[in-house]
């Protein structure tokens, strides 16, 4: 794997060289030629530039290609869909760009054929070319790393792993905490061994060390499954395409291989396949664009009536969890007075804190259309288990072991506890919903449970209609 200097020289030459190349395809004779024969692109054909024209728009065209492409200059593993994905971002960010400055009528700028013809070309050789330069060598021994709280778990895992350590990381408060059997003189970041296992720093520093070793499995040694550093290691190690083992003892806490045995399980940190990953996020996309442009005149009626109601703050914003714990904003029609607010979760027949609006909102499930911009910036899904509140979210743990298990799916606006009314009140029926979703989900069942909730949907805004 390449990394440091050596990656970003390469990447940045490989950008310069590829957009160049497309420029110089596109404006010779031959493609000049072809291009004439498109219906709608003919007409926008003039002739091929040449000489210092050439050169003057070959550079205008890397210059701007090569500094969209920024983000991804670091050294950092990335999946391949991800890959993809970022570097056809960056393509379409870079030809906007070159698409304003023509629109402006600059004197460099690129024209409409050669920015129509190198579009497509870029939108294939770009991703490639970083997926290429970001394979990884071919017959090296898988690499394991160590990743923990808890030094005495750390040197009792390390027996029961098959394939080649690294080391481990590890903060400076487990060795001051922790009841290792080898007495620690000092404690820095590396130098610190535990049974003749390097420590490679604290918990901060895994992305740097899942880049600079290459490394293929972590294993996870945490005394207690904590929100910000066992969840946010699985978040790391998702981000970068690492594998993950923990012990059978967390094994309720997380998405594991039915077929595992053993001291050590695997981790299913991406349930989703490819395909099904690919369409799931279109349809989010499609879905919240369309529902917020046809809403539109039901979102100002709605906040007009807010607002004449009680005359407060037409939305109401709370922390959510989101995949692997972390936290978003969401945002939903007021429905209640802002007093009072409880983490115990309440029905509505007994919640005298909803208005007048609000309790037509909440019955008509109006109040979750803000919900639809989530959606659109990717912090939820269309279905998913719900978001729910962080602050409830610790009750809810406490009564069900495995509730944890919902942070490996993106939260959704409607799922199967949704369509099944399935509330917080009563959380062992809404989590065996939520994790019967989990393992039957795809995008077909998605489909066929977001035709169920608009069915719901419509019921009850009829019967609200008619009361």
């Amino acid at each position: 794997m390449l990394s440091g200097w050596q990656y970003r020289l390469r990447s940045v030459g490989g950008v310069a060289a590829i957009t160049a190349f497309a420029v110089a395809i596109v404006n010779s004779s031959v493609s000049h030629t072809l291009l004439t024969q498109l219906p709608v692109v003919g007409r926008l054909t003039a002739d091929a530039p040449m000489g210092a024209e050439l050169v003057f728009e070959m550079a205008t065209t890397v210059v701007i290609v090569t500094g969209a492409f920024l983000p991804l200059y670091k050294p950092r593993p990335r999946r391949i869909l991800d890959t993809v994905a970022l570097s056809q971002k960056r393509v379409m960010v870079a030809m906007l760009t070159l698409a304003a400055i023509g629109y402006f009528d600059y004197t460099y700028r690129l024209p409409r054929t050669t920015l129509i013809a190198i579009t497509p070309l870029l939108l294939v050789m770009l991703p490639a070319w970083f997926v290429w330069i970001r394979r990884r060598p071919n017959g090296d021994a898988e690499r394991a790393l160590i990743v923990g709280d808890d030094p005495a778990a750390i040197e009792g895992l390390a027996a029961d792993i098959d394939m080649p350590l690294i080391g481990y990381l590890c903060p400076t408060s487990g060795f001051m905490t922790g009841v290792s059997s080898q007495p620690v003189a000092a404690v820095a970041d590396g130098g610190v061994q535990l049974n003749g296992l390097e420590r490679l720093g604290g918990l901060s520093r895994i992305e740097d060390v899942l880049v600079e070793y290459d490394i293929d499995t972590a294993v996870l040694a945490f005394e207690h499954t904590d929100r910000a550093e066992f969840f946010g290691a699985l978040d790391a190690c998702y981000e970068h395409g690492v594998d993950v083992l923990v012990h059978r003892d967390h094994a309720d806490r997380v998405l594991t291989a039915d077929s595992d045995a053993g001291t050590l399980v695997t981790v299913d940190v991406e349930p989703w396949d490819i395909q099904d990953h690919m369409l799931k996020r279109s349809f989010d996309v499609v879905f919240s664009l369309v529902g917020l442009v046809v809403l539109s005149p039901v979102i100002c009626a709605i906040a007009v009536a807010i607002k004449l109601d009680d005359g407060g703050s037409i939305l109401y914003s709370q922390e959510r969890t989101a995949v692997f714990g972390e936290t978003f904003e969401v945002f939903k029609f007021r429905s209640m007075v802002p007093e009072g607010e409880s983490i115990e979760p309440v029905d509505d027949e007994v919640n005298d804190r909803i208005t007048r609006v609000g309790r037509v909102l909440r019955q008509t499930h109006l109040d979750e259309i803000p919900q639809l911009w989530s959606i659109l910036v990717g912090d939820m899904s269309v279905v998913g288990p719900r978001a729910v509140w962080t602050e409830e979210e610790s009750l809810l743990e406490a009564q069900e072991q495995s509730w944890r298990k919902r942070w490996f799916v993106k939260p959704g606006l409607t799922g199967l506890a949704q369509v099944n009314d399935a509330k917080s009140t009563d959380p062992e029926e809404k989590l065996r919903y939520d994790l019967q979703y989990v393992k039957q989900q795809s995008f077909t069942y998605d489909l066929k449970l977001v035709v169920r909730q608009i069915w719901k949907v419509g019921l009850d805004v009829v019967v609200t209609i008619c009361r």
